[in-house]
C-alpha cells in the first residue's frame, strides 16, 4: 500500500467535483437573471442548481463571488459575439459588418419576449455603484465595445462609405448608446418594429461623403 495513504494522507487529497461547473453557473446565471443580485438568495442557487450551499461555497465561495463569476463570464460573452461580427476583414466590408452587428443587436431585443434585457445592464444598474468589481468589469466591456465599432467605422471611412471629417470615436460612442439603449427600451415595452427601425436610422444618420449614398445593407431575416 502506498505510505501516503496508509499515513492517512488519502483522506485530505481533494476529491474530484462531481458535478458539471458550466451547467451549475448556467442555472445561477439564469437564477440571478430572473430575479436579481438583492432577490436571489444562496437557498435559491442550491434549489436552482441542485447543490447544496456547501458545495456552492466550497466550489465558488459566497453570493458575491458566484456573481462575479457569472457576470464575468456574460461580459466576456457581449464582447465575443461583437468580435465575431466587427472584428476583422476588408475595408470594403467594414460598412456591411457594423451594420448587421446594430441591426442583429436590435434584432435580438426584439426577439427577447420575456423582457428580461440583458445581464450586463441589469448586473450594472444595480450593483456598479457599490461594488467595484462589477464597475470595473462593466467599464472595460464597454470600452472594449466602443473600440470594436470605431476600427470598424475607421475602416469604413478608408473606403469612403463613412465621411472621412467625422469623429470616429464620437460614431463609436453614438452606436454604442444606441445599441444599449434598444435593449433598455425594448425592455421597457416598446414593440419589435420599433426596435428594428431605432437601429435603421441610426445607421441612416451615419455621415457620408458627399455625392455618395450610404448602404446599410439589409435587416437579418427575423426570427419568429
Amino acid at each position: 500500500m502506498d505510505d501516503r495513504v496508509k499515513n492517512g494522507y488519502a483522506e485530505t487529497m481533494p476529491r474530484p467535483r462531481a458535478f458539471d461547473e458550466r451547467q451549475v453557473l448556467e442555472r445561477a446565471r439564469e437564477q440571478f437573471w430572473a430575479t436579481g443580485y438583492a432577490g436571489t438568495r444562496m437557498d435559491d442557487i442550491a434549489q436552482a442548481t441542485g447543490l447544496g450551499k456547501g458545495s456552492l461555497y466550497g466550489a465558488f465561495g459566497d453570493k458575491a463571488k458566484l456573481f462575479h463569476r457569472v457576470f464575468g463570464d456574460w461580459c466576456t460573452a457581449v464582447v465575443e459575439v461583437a468580435e465575431g461580427r466587427l472584428a476583422d476583414g476588408p475595408d470594403a466590408e467594414a460598412l456591411a459588418r457594423l451594420s448587421g452587428y446594430v441591426r442583429l443587436m436590435a434584432e435580438n431585443t426584439a426577439s427577447d419576449t420575456e423582457r428580461r434585457g440583458c445581464l450586463l445592464a441589469k448586473g450594472a444598474a444595480e450593483l456598479a455603484h457599490r461594488d467595484p468589481t462589477v464597475a470595473g468589469r462593466s467599464a472595460e466591456t464597454m470600452t472594449a465595445l466602443l473600440t470594436l465599432l470605431r476600427t470598424e467605422i475607421c475602416a469604413a471611412q478608408r473606403h469612403g462609405d463613412i465621411d472621412s471629417a467625422a469623429d470616429p470615436e464620437r460614431l463609436a460612442a453614438l452606436l454604442l448608446t444606441v445599441v444599449r439603449g434598444i435593449e433598455a427600451v425594448g425592455k421597457a415595452g416598446l414593440d419589435p418594429e420599433t426596435l428594428r427601425n431605432i437601429a435603421d436610422t441610426a445607421l441612416a444618420v451615419l455621415p457620408r461623403p458627399e455625392g455618395k449614398r450610404l448602404t446599410t445593407g439589409r435587416r437579418p431575416a427575423r426570427k419568429n
